[in-house]
């Protein structure tokens, strides 16, 4: 058999094999750092003061609560994000060649995870707010927020953030950005689309559940539900009108608010 017959074997410096075991090993990394932070979540829920007790403003508090909330972001929003996060690492083109292996992916993940982070702050004055509310008035409150995340996860614009969540490859193919700058756009766009998906739950999360682990399991699930199960439009659906419903059982039940808001907080 001529040389030129035989068939080519790839060798350890093929690219393909390179990008290859690159995605996988920045998968690891990725479910990693979600262990982690899973871990530090968990273990907060178990040992960590009640969050819903009324606390004024402050900065250090204010630093407190956000770190906190960035590692729950982490947490919860990072293995849903993995597919794109992967899937960007391995359309990456002459990034072995260019001596710049893993950085546009670990700029577009950084980016990604510091847009969640930086919701925080606000959440931290919502959250402080409705600290400060008792009774029938934290209840209405309450409803409110329910009904209104029910009624978004129902709306159009929950659908258009969705579907760029849900098809990784048709985001990416539609916002692709070359280079470092690249990553940084992407990163941020995707990032919006994400919120826009999921800001929500997350504000049910801090109304209705206090941040308490049980109700940050369910939302997880949900999130992870909506972007990676077949059906995750229905899925949002689903959850959109169970939020109505508890909403209208919250206003007609003040007293319901105690249940809703009995796990223990991070």
């Amino acid at each position: 058999m001529l040389l030129r017959d035989r068939p080519m074997q790839p060798t350890s410096q093929d690219p393909v094999l390179v990008r290859d075991r690159t995605t996988l090993l920045t998968s690891v990394l990725l479910l990693l750092v979600a262990a982690a932070a899973w871990v530090f979540v968990v273990l907060s829920s178990v040992h960590g003061e009640d969050m819903a007790m009324p606390m004024p403003l402050s900065i250090p508090d204010g630093l407190v609560f956000t770190t906190c909330w960035a590692v729950m972001m982490t947490a919860m929003m990072l293995p849903s994000a993995l597919p794109v996060i992967a899937l960007y690492g391995a359309m990456q083109r002459g990034a072995v060649a260019a001596g710049t292996k893993g950085v546009p992916v670990a700029v577009f993940t950084l980016v990604y995870l510091g847009v969640w982070a930086a919701t925080g702050l606000p959440v931290y004055f919502a959250h402080t707010l409705l600290a400060g509310l008792t009774g029938s008035t934290l209840a209405y409150a309450i409803a409110v927020i329910l009904v209104a995340a029910g009624a978004y996860q129902l709306s159009p614009l929950k659908q258009v953030c969705l579907r760029a969540c849900r098809s990784p490859l048709g985001f990416l193919l539609g916002h692709w950005r070359a280079g470092r700058r690249g990553s940084l756009a992407l990163g941020w766009s995707h990032a919006l689309y994400c919120l826009g998906c999921c800001w929500a739950l997350m504000l049910v999360l801090v109304a209705a559940g206090a941040m308490g682990l049980p109700w940050v399991l369910l939302i997880t699930a949900v999130v992870a539900a909506e972007k990676l199960m077949w059906g995750g439009d229905w899925i949002a659906r689903i959850a959109g009108s169970a939020l109505v419903l508890l909403g209208v059982t919250v206003a007609l039940r003040p007293d319901l608010v105690t249940a809703l808001r009995s796990g223990h907080p991070m």
